[in-house]
């Protein structure tokens, strides 16, 4: 009964959230991390994150070759996800070079896309590796599809897949967490 409320409390926060007139075009599926290291024409500094609909990030978790994705669902607002992205920060450098993608999805209210996650982007050096996902337009046929367990009713969530492998981490990762995950993943 309690992640049942808390998924509800969870959907009306993320749906409450004003429309604006900020979208990108998400009409391209992103590609993997051999092909694209940073988004093109833009300095590491420089805030530029995507919006992304729930059926293209569909798309992208369902991606199967030889990266490995890393993806984490975050907000600013969530102590846990702040407090595990420097485990996060510190992978993408020690893995620079080799076949893996990290991807933060940001979950914030739009409203907050150009403020909160503005400056979280900017001083984590992360721009390049966030997208933004309207909270509206995730229902749980969403989490049903993608995932095996989370149905989106608390964050820090982070899904790896390796061509068919999988691995979900509902919480928090520490450091050793995160390390066996990747290292199962990269044999």
């Amino acid at each position: 009964m309690k992640k049942i409320i808390l998924s509800t409390l969870v959907l009306i926060a993320l749906s409450a959230c004003k429309k604006e007139s900020q979208k990108t075009d998400d009409t391209t599926t992103p590609t993997d991390s051999a092909s694209v290291t940073e988004n093109q024409g833009l300095e590491n500094t420089a805030y530029f994150s995507p919006e992304v609909s729930p059926e293209n990030v569909g798309k992208y978790l369902a991606t199967k070759n030889d990266t490995l994705y890393v993806t984490n669902f975050f907000a600013t607002w969530c102590g846990p996800c702040i407090r595990e992205i420097p485990h996060f920060k510190k992978k993408i450098e020690e893995l620079k070079g080799k076949p893996v993608k990290f991807t933060f999805i940001n979950l914030d209210d739009q409203s907050e896309w150009n403020n909160s996650v503005k400056k979280f982007a900017d001083e984590n050096n992360l721009a390049k590796n966030i997208i933004l996902v309207d909270g509206k337009k995730l229902d749980q046929n969403f989490f049903a599809s993608n995932f095996k367990q989370w149905d989106g009713g608390s964050i820090p969530f982070t899904y790896m897949r390796k061509g068919d492998k999988t691995e979900e981490f509902l919480g928090m990762m520490t450091e050793e967490e995160l390390d066996k995950k990747l290292n199962s993943l990269l044999k």
